[in-house]
């Protein structure tokens, strides 16, 4: 490709160089044959939810990885959210990023409390103690709600000194940080609880789901009552009854989600160092890597876009790849500050989040997950070096 013209480019009329779609996020599906046979087991029994014998047993499983006293399992991670911010009977505000999936924001929402919206540091992407800080001052906050990101944790020892010192809970999103450490702990033992996806293009997935990670028997147990009228739990008064409940399909996807996950991360981070070895040196391109001597997952290969050095934006780099069947992602734009409906009710907020605003118009995310192979890769890295190679005759021709 790097002999010939612009014209080669799908875009502008050349062929394509992927006959079918390389998603950002594909199921990392099981061997159809163990697939199989924990289904049949599924059927046999005629057992398909509250709380049956394989969602005790991931259950169990969760709790030793994680290195928790409970792990309570919810049909989807948005669900956990909202049960978590009851289970923590939170009132008035919470202090989140507006840089995150619109579930984290919107289960506040669901759960009868406002979110009150955070800048996030420009490096790491995430909530940090200078930055909540001042939000503090605010009497109605009853909780800090931060969210790993990336597979990269946020500083959880200061902003818990920092709610400790408030009298104030905080509780994670950790949907993006599956077997990921800090100073060596994983994630799942911070704060009062933390909340994980296993939606499917997730690490660690049940093909939909999610559960909460606690050391806190009280706020298991309202958890567990919460989740559904009935099941693996101690009785105790809640403010209201949710169906929350985790299916036996959902369990036997989990359980073998487990015995792939050695060979997932392996793979995963064969395509991660890829992508940066062949990416790490264009002018403009910043890949977000793990934090060094930390577990990480490597499921998330994200960039930030310098269009001043590039020569192009990020989303003019995404048209060029979509036409080659490369599916890159924007992520995650626009900030929820700026989405309906809070970017009517909280107007003084929309243009005091620069690093958000910036974050949402630089950061993608590239294809990568099971169905991407190494020569994907490679295909995919040289069409951006070519890319950047004649970015001043592309910008001419693009809108």
């Amino acid at each position: 490709m790097k002999d010939d013209g612009i014209e080669c480019l799908a875009f502008l009329g050349g062929k394509a160089q992927f006959s079918t779609p390389l998603h950002v996020g594909q199921m990392n599906l099981p061997k159809w044959e163990h697939f199989e046979n924990a289904f049949r087991d599924v059927f046999a029994r005629r057992y398909y939810t509250n709380h049956g014998p394989l969602a005790q047993e991931l259950e169990d499983r969760l709790a030793e990885f994680f290195g928790v006293r409970h792990v309570v399992t919810m049909t989807n991670g948005t669900i956990a959210l909202m049960l978590a911010a009851k289970a923590l009977n939170l009132t008035g505000k919470v202090i989140v990023p507006a840089f995150t999936f619109a579930a984290t924001v919107q289960s506040l929402t669901w759960a009868g409390v406002e979110p009150l919206f955070c800048d996030v540091d420009p490096q790491t992407h995430v909530l940090t103690p200078e930055l909540v800080a001042p939000l503090l001052d605010d009497p109605d906050v009853s909780a800090i709600l931060p969210v790993h990101l990336w597979g990269n944790l946020c500083n959880a020892e200061a902003l818990e000194e920092l709610a400790q010192r408030k009298g104030i809970s905080v509780y994670y999103d950790a949907a993006h940080a599956f077997g990921c450490t800090r100073k060596g702990e994983k994630a799942g033992c911070h704060g009062a609880l933390e909340v994980f996806s296993f939606h499917a293009t997730n690490v660690f997935n049940t093909a939909e789901g999610g559960c909460v990670c606690t050391n806190d028997d009280d706020i298991a147990e309202r958890l567990r009552n919460l989740r559904s009228s009935y099941g693996r739990r101690i009785s105790v008064d809640i403010p209201i009854n949710g169906n929350g409940r985790f299916s036996e399909a959902q369990a036997a996807m989990g359980l073998l989600s487990f015995d792939d996950y050695p060979a997932i991360i392996t793979a995963n981070k064969a395509r991660f160092e890829l992508y940066t070895e062949l990416l790490g040196n264009i002018p403009g391109i910043r890949i977000l890597q793990p934090v060094s001597g930390e577990k990480h997952n490597y499921q998330y290969v994200v960039l930030e876009i310098d269009s001043q050095v590039f020569g192009l934006t990020r989303d003019q780099l995404i048209r060029l790849l979509e036409a080659e069947n490369v599916l890159a992602r924007r992520y995650f734009a626009p900030g929820m500050h700026r989405c309906m409906p809070y970017k009517g009710s909280y107007p003084n907020v929309v243009d005091a989040l620069p690093t958000t605003d910036m974050l949402c118009e630089c950061v993608m995310q590239l294809s990568s997950g099971q169905a991407v192979s190494l020569q994907d890769v490679r295909v995919t890295c040289e069409l951006i070096n070519f890319i950047y190679d004649n970015a001043e005759s592309l910008r001419l021709r693009l809108p």
